[in-house]
């Protein structure tokens, strides 16, 4: 390849043959899509179709960041992750959803909202899309106004953390919730060229309309 490619993600799907349902569960389903590459080949991929999802960076006056340990069974492990939650409430916006989440999971508000980064979490296997907000300018809720916690949330630990130490925990490989990962990494970076990436809450997300639905 000669010269500088346009290195931006494009839009846009192979032709779909067939689909076939594999199981469908509470949240997400898993298909089989038979991918027309071109005229003489055509591929088997599983696919997770996913709701999508948003992750909160929620950063307090002293630059630490709300972090929330959590059992997950599918890797065995208690994370420390950031709040997050599911895009499964029909026509709630992104933002809207990581507000909720913000309230139950770590019983906070924000007066600040910024959008840090968009990303697929596992583009090999799942559609799953998941925005990452910046919240600022925090304020404790009272408890009452928060939802009784069910099944892992029940019991969640939740405290605060310097941002730069959080940093270097993943790198030193100490944190290995995904999303967590690529969330502190870039608002250290935003941190680091004095919040200029920063963009508003409700920019455009073309990243949930790519994904199969």
């Amino acid at each position: 390849m000669s010269g500088t490619p346009d290195v931006n993600d494009l839009a846009g799907s192979f032709p779909v043959v067939t689909r076939r349902e594999r199981m469908v569960g509470a949240k997400w389903k898993v298909v089989t899509d038979r991918v027309e590459l071109d005229p003489d080949t055509a591929v088997d991929r599983d696919v997770v179709v996913h709701p999508g999802a948003v992750g909160i960076v929620a950063l307090d006056d002293e630059e630490r960041v709300v972090v929330l340990r959590q059992y997950r069974h599918p890797v065995a492990s208690h994370l420390w992750e950031i709040p997050a939650g599911l895009l499964d409430e029909p026509g709630e916006p992104p933002l809207a959803t990581a507000q909720r989440e913000l309230v139950e999971e770590a019983g906070l508000t924000a007066a600040e909202w910024h959008t840090v980064i968009d990303l697929y979490s596992s583009p090999g296997m799942s559609s799953e899309a998941i925005r990452v907000f910046l919240a600022r300018g925090l304020t404790v809720v009272d408890p009452a106004d928060r939802p009784t916690p069910t099944d892992e949330e029940r019991d969640l630990i939740v405290c605060s953390v310097d941002l730069s130490e959080l940093v270097d925990r993943v790198l030193a490989g100490q944190l290995h919730n995904s999303l967590a990962v690529a969330a502190l990494l870039a608002v250290a970076e935003s941190r680091r060229g004095d919040w200029r990436s920063l963009r508003p809450p409700e920019d455009p997300w073309p990243a949930t309309s790519w994904a199969l639905g």
